[in-house]
């Protein structure tokens, strides 16, 4: 497959996990502010721009509608949900060819959804079903790469972003909440439980969560649901098998051997999670072994880019 084309279905499906990731966070956080708690609106901001990098440009001004309007329709600002969906759309024009149809035209769709002129008024009127649009929008994006596009090289490249973006943030997001609530000295405050609800629901877990552990909310089985299990699309582990079995099928479809600096990454992240258990990652530094995580996924960006997109001709005939 061409560099520039696995390029680009790679950025396409982070920057649509990214927007869906934004949407969710900014979701969770306001209906959060509606509880009459000593934690102002300003430190939930606050921390929801530390869980989505912090953006720049994002600082808390008091007005609250205001400022998730700027995160859902800011066309210039990188963490904006709008520049995502933009980023997205734009990656699939370059790659017309290698999409399907439908795909384009869910995308395209949604494109046009964001930059409707009615729909910031739409926005005001009704944030939660605002939102709740744009996810669904990109939930039948998924839905119909899965079902429309060959199982080849390219969706494993769609794969291979939507799984890398989504472990780098549920372990940014963990990073973020783990000093607070995992260390804190409330506990087992109704605050923290309510905050630790609102923690499942930025992952879309919480029912999940109760089907493993029942509705007793524990932050040390929180941590090992959205780390250590293999079978929730949203916890770490999963997203770094579903990245194995992506780099493998590309590498067994394009008929050349593994990286084998890439594959060793991707190896250790890997052993790191199965086998370390949640009683030796809280009896340590949670927040370390968290930031090491998120360290690995950017060095497992890099591999990818030197490999398939930045390679040279004398990696390429040595593979």
């Amino acid at each position: 497959m061409l560099s520039r084309v696995a390029d680009s279905l790679y950025w396409m499906s982070r920057y649509l996990e990214r927007a869906e990731n934004t949407v969710r966070q900014l979701d969770v956080t306001m209906s959060l502010m509606l509880d009459t708690s000593n934690t102002s609106a300003e430190t939930r901001w606050q921390r929801m721009m530390e869980v989505l990098g912090k953006p720049l440009e994002m600082e808390w001004n008091g007005d609250l509608e205001a400022m998730a309007r700027k995160l859902v329709f800011d066309s210039v600002n990188r963490a904006s949900v709008t520049f995502c969906v933009n980023g997205a759309r734009e990656n699939a024009r370059q790659v017309r060819e290698e999409i399907s149809s439908e795909q384009w035209q869910r995308l395209n769709r949604l494109f046009h959804q964001m930059h409707s002129p009615h729909a910031q008024a739409q926005f005001r009127s009704n944030i939660n079903d605002s939102l709740a649009a744009v996810v669904d929008g990109i939930h039948l994006f998924k839905g119909v790469s899965d079902t429309t596009m060959i199982h080849g090289q390219g969706w494993q490249f769609i794969r291979l972003g939507r799984y890398l973006e989504r472990a780098y943030a549920t372990a940014t997001l963990l990073e973020v909440y783990q000093p607070e609530l995992f260390h804190g000295p409330d506990r087992d405050s109704g605050y923290q439980y309510l905050e630790l609800v609102g923690l499942l629901r930025c992952c879309t877990s919480f029912e999940a969560y109760c089907q493993v552990y029942t509705a007793d909310l524990s932050p040390d089985r929180i941590l090992e649901f959205l780390l250590l299990n293999r079978d929730f699309p949203h916890a770490i582990r999963y997203s770094v098998d579903g990245i194995r079995h992506a780099i493998e099928s590309i590498q067994r479809t394009g008929g050349r051997r593994p990286p084998e600096e890439l594959t060793s990454m991707i190896g250790r992240l890997h052993a790191q999670l199965v086998f370390s258990s949640i009683a030796e990652i809280v009896a340590g530094d949670t927040g370390a072994f968290l930031h090491t995580i998120r360290e690995q996924c950017l060095r497992i960006h890099d591999l990818i880019y030197r490999y398939y997109v930045h390679y040279s001709i004398q990696s390429a005939l040595a593979s």
